[in-house]
């Protein structure tokens, strides 16, 4: 990395483990900061994007990294992934994953109660159960406990026409497998 055995940023150290004893004779240093800049400076993370198969249908979805992300890390470290879908009770077009009492340790970030069809949302629980939701329609994010809001954490930017036709596939035809994994 040009050179440096020393990531970009400043670095303090004492003069004998930095230096020879050569360069240490001078009485006046006391400490030495290192300051390396290098063409490796620290980027915003790069992370591929997440194929979601679910039953017969395939989409492909972006993190929402920039407004959650800690509930993007959380889930990231769980790929892959794989559950069951089924459709929501109380929310509208939408299929859910319920996780029950699963604790992920995870704080409202990016929340929202109303979801556009393609966004995803992890409720981490408290109010109601933990649960993933996946929008097709018109949705109010919901439970029997009422109004609820979830971590918008993964928008499906491929296969969305599908959508509909994912719903109408759970609420028809039962619980479907997911599986979530990077690309």
């Amino acid at each position: 990395m040009g050179g440096s055995d020393h990531a970009p940023g400043f670095h303090f150290c004492l003069p004998s483990p930095c230096l020879n004893r050569k360069a240490y004779s001078s009485a006046a240093a006391r400490y030495v900061i290192f300051v390396t800049f290098s063409a490796f400076e620290p980027r915003e993370r790069v992370v591929a994007p997440v194929r979601i198969n679910a039953g017969p249908f395939s989409f492909t979805a972006r993190w929402e990294a920039e407004g959650a992300p800690q509930t993007c890390a959380k889930f990231e470290s769980l790929l892959p992934y794989r559950e069951r879908i089924i459709h929501v009770r109380w929310s509208g077009e939408a299929c859910w994953i319920p996780l029950g009492t699963l604790d992920l340790g995870l704080p409202y970030e990016n929340q929202t109660s109303y979801p556009a069809p393609g966004e995803i949302l992890l409720h981490p629980g408290g109010l109601s159960e933990t649960e993933i939701l996946i929008a097709y329609g018109g949705v109010r994010f919901a439970s029997k406990v009422g109004q609820l809001a979830g971590n918008h954490f993964l928008t499906i930017t491929e296969g969305r026409e599908q959508l509909r036709a994912l719903g109408e596939h759970v609420l028809w035809h039962g619980a479907q497998e997911i599986v979530f994994e990077s690309l």
